[in-house]
């Protein structure tokens, strides 16, 4: 098992830019398999973006590709999301979780370790 705790979150304007981290206690953090997903209001969670346990392999939802950026630092045990040209539609609890499979996961049933979520309204 491994604990997750996001931060990072808070209030932004459409275009404006933000940073999520994600710090990871417990077994050994380069073992897992790290994803981002975020759950608007009213909606089902979805995949944003996800990082390979050595951090050399990433896979981003269509929306926010060119636009996102998750790295790992496996030497701090952290993640992170960097979100930049925001749009409403971005509005959400994003949520860090870890998963022991090998290879990039992107569906939420494949993650079994989740964090508590950090907002992130996007204002226009």
């Amino acid at each position: 098992q491994v604990q997750l705790v996001e931060s990072g979150g808070g209030l932004v304007q459409a275009g404006g830019s933000l940073r999520l981290s994600c710090a990871a206690s417990g077994r050994t953090f380069s073992s897992y398999t790290m994803g981002w997903f975020r759950q608007a209001p009213g909606k089902e969670r979805e995949f944003v973006a996800a990082v390979s346990r050595s951090g050399g392999s990433t896979s981003y939802a269509d929306s926010v590709k060119g636009r996102f950026t998750i790295s790992r630092n496996n030497a701090k045990n952290t993640v992170s999301l960097q979100q930049n040209s925001l749009k409403t539609k971005g509005t959400g609890l994003y949520y860090c979780a870890a998963t022991g499979r090998a290879v990039i996961a992107t569906a939420a049933a494949e993650y079994d370790n989740w964090g508590q979520g950090s907002q992130v309204p996007v204002s226009s």
